[in-house]
């Protein structure tokens, strides 16, 4: 395993990062699935330890995944582990029976401590705005919490998750205040949304977490046919067949590289993120052994004009494709 620097931080992070969302199981809120269907703790805990052995240092989990229980595995498996550094989210809230955000300093300094309690430890290493939008951020509120929160040091740094389809106006506020150590954005193969600001955040000493690496899974070359997803799976509703078959199309090219390269579309997918030094680390979402071995296994830096041809691509048609992955949700 290879480690990045995080930013101006002092964080040492490894390149492949453990996403734990889909540990959190197959959570709902009302009629609205917010995992990955069900998940089988044992089999999780194997996944974390196996990230471990394989030198994976990074966790990024939220207080919404799994509604905690996301949060209660790392805590239960990794706790106060100072050799690991362990990310969470905060402003996704589920009231009433539905979905709805809060970042009111309030909200936000009683769910740390509660994170913190799941987590079982003494502070977070990374703690991120969950995809608050300008409005949020002009309001002052939860600038104030995460400032007051590392003060106390009950964090040690924070930052911003992204939104996945709207992330600049956002990154521009933190970028023009000074504000923060990091951006969690979505960059893979597809969507190059985030790629101009990441660049900028970059040489302003802001560490960057790249999710969503395989697009749910579209980027893996698994869903060849109409995929079947159970109704705790956020998936099912955004991973269409239209949208199967349109991803198949569209990224002809780019799987031509892996006769190339000797690779997997997954090995291809992760290797072209890698290849921006900007990017600190990545977090595949992992739920097996075997998807770390899948995960972490022949890595590789892309030749600069295959990465190129992957940009135009995403200047081009793949900006269709988005339009209609955006539609689903």
């Amino acid at each position: 395993m290879n480690y990045r620097k995080f930013g101006n931080t002092e964080l040492s992070v490894s390149e492949i990062g453990f996403g734990a969302w889909a540990i959190g199981g197959g959570a709902m809120i009302g009629t609205t699935a917010i995992g990955w269907g069900d998940a089988d703790d044992n089999t999780s805990i194997k996944a974390i330890h196996a990230a471990l052995d394989a030198g994976i240092n990074f966790f990024d989990t939220a207080d919404i995944y799994g509604l905690g229980h996301s949060e209660k595995m790392i805590g239960n498996e990794i706790g106060n582990k100072s050799d690991v550094v362990v990310a969470t989210k905060v402003g996704n809230v589920a009231r009433n029976e539905q979905f709805n955000v809060d970042y009111s300093k309030d909200h936000i300094l009683a769910a740390c401590e509660a994170s913190l309690k799941r987590l079982n430890r003494d502070a977070i290493d990374y703690y991120q705005l969950h995809t608050a939008r300008l409005t949020h951020l002009q309001n002052g509120e939860c600038i104030e919490a995460m400032q007051q929160l590392q003060q106390q040091g009950k964090i040690r740094y924070w930052g911003l998750s992204l939104n996945t389809f709207e992330p600049n106006d956002d990154a521009a506020f933190l970028l023009n205040n000074h504000l923060g150590n990091g951006f969690q954005l979505v960059l893979n193969i597809i969507n190059q949304k985030a790629l101009s600001l990441m660049m900028t955040a970059a040489v302003k000493g802001y560490g960057i977490i790249a999710r969503m690496p395989l697009q749910f899974g579209l980027l893996t070359g698994k869903f060849d046919e109409q995929a079947n997803f159970t109704d705790n799976d956020h998936r099912k509703n955004r991973l269409t067949k239209e949208v199967i078959d349109a991803t198949l199309l569209a990224t002809e090219p780019v799987w031509k590289l892996c006769s190339k390269y000797n690779c997997t579309k997954t090995q291809l997918a992760l290797s072209y993120i890698l290849s921006y030094d900007e990017v600190s680390v990545i977090i595949p979402g992992i739920r097996t052994p075997e998807q770390v071995k899948l995960n972490t296994d022949g890595l590789f830096t892309l030749e600069k004009a295959d990465q190129q041809m992957i940009e135009e691509l995403g200047k081009g048609s793949f900006g269709e494709l988005m339009e209609l992955i955006r539609k689903q949700g």
